[in-house]
């Protein structure tokens, strides 16, 4: 018991979006910030934002982002303690309330197996995980379906899309992924999961490489909106 305090006293329990205390029964995000999180309920309208940002660029069988983005807020803290200082749980978190909506949506079905979003072995190692993955699980959690982390692979190192362009997005990340186990996942319905769409161009470049797989369908799913 006492080892536990102590851990706790240097890893408090806290909130991921305001760093207040977690109280009991509170898990990952306290009470007030989730009441207060900008949910979009995109997954109850077919032709949401994110599904109209793929038209005409890539066939997407349903899409949708839990929130939307906005700098300064909840959210945006949530990602960064997410990405940056090492709270997985964040993420398994999001995509436990990203399955919960696709269970209720209309839109996402048979889906078959769960991609995230690759990073490139290097920044992986530097990382220690992906942060898509831990997403990815959470949703997994809900829809009892399996995750596959090896199905895509970056093959190529981008430099960062924060300040790009959308033109400058696509350029940075076409022809950087790579199919793997190709004939296993013909004809499946594949959940491909991110952390923020923006301009959409690392999870079409995705996408296109998953739909050269015949017969395959892809979904998308993602913790926000920009």
């Amino acid at each position: 018991m006492w080892i536990s305090d102590f851990f706790g006293l240097i890893y408090p329990d806290v909130c991921g979006a305001c760093g207040n205390p977690l109280l009991k029964g509170e898990h990952v995000i306290c009470t007030p910030c989730e009441a207060e999180l900008p949910f979009t309920n995109f997954y109850l309208d077919a032709d949401n934002p994110v599904a109209k940002l793929f038209w005409g660029r890539v066939y997407i069988q349903a899409a949708l982002a839990l929130m939307y983005f906005h700098k300064m807020g909840r959210i945006q803290h949530l990602l960064h303690q997410l990405k940056y200082n090492g709270r997985q749980e964040i993420g398994v978190r999001l995509g436990q309330m990203i399955g919960q909506q696709i269970q209720k949506s209309p839109y996402f079905n048979d889906l078959d197996i769960i991609v995230p979003i690759p990073l490139h072995p290097k920044r992986l190692q530097q990382r220690g995980y992906n942060q898509s993955a831990c997403i990815a699980n959470g949703i997994a959690d809900i829809l009892n379906i399996p995750v596959d982390e090896v199905l895509v692979t970056r093959i190529v190192e981008t430099s960062t899309q924060t300040k790009k362009s959308r033109l400058e997005r696509w350029d940075n990340v076409s022809n950087v992924f790579q199919i793997n186990k190709e004939m296993e996942y013909k004809g499946k319905h594949i959940l491909l999961v991110d952390d923020v769409i923006t301009t959409g161009a690392t999870i079409e470049a995705c996408a296109q490489s998953i739909l050269s797989i015949p017969d395959t369908e892809v979904s998308i799913a993602a913790i926000a909106k920009a």
